[in-house]
């Protein structure tokens, strides 16, 4: 039987990180030992991002809502406790878009939530 010998797959192994690396600046991008550390270090990066990401959009929603609840004389935590005891129950993504997009529908939701109060 033919003895068998690790290049061709530490080839590709290398090749798959280089190709990862692909501009990337000076040595990182052509010297597999630099670029195996860059790649590690950016699939790091990428995966912290991926949870910042999602607190970042949350953050962002609820300052569109305390902005809106603001214009409507209403603070934002009595505004979401009023929602939430009106039995109205809709996530913070879609009450940032109706603060912004839709004036009207969100300020009956205000009023709707000042009445539950």
């Amino acid at each position: 039987m033919a003895r068998v010998k690790g290049a061709m797959m530490t080839r590709k192994r290398r090749n798959k990180v280089l190709k990862l690396a692909k501009g990337y600046w000076g040595g990182k991008s052509k010297l597999f030992k630099t670029a195996k550390e860059a790649v590690m270090k950016s699939g790091q990066y990428a995966y912290i991002g991926r949870r910042q990401k999602k607190r970042d959009f949350r953050k962002l929603w609820i300052t569109r809502i305390s902005a809106g609840c603001k214009m409507n004389g209403i603070n934002y935590s009595q505004f979401m406790n009023g929602l939430k005891k009106a039995g109205i129950t809709l996530n913070r993504k879609m009450l940032a878009e109706l603060a912004i997009h839709d004036e009207a529908a969100f300020t009956s939701l205000v009023e709707k939530a000042k009445a539950a109060l």
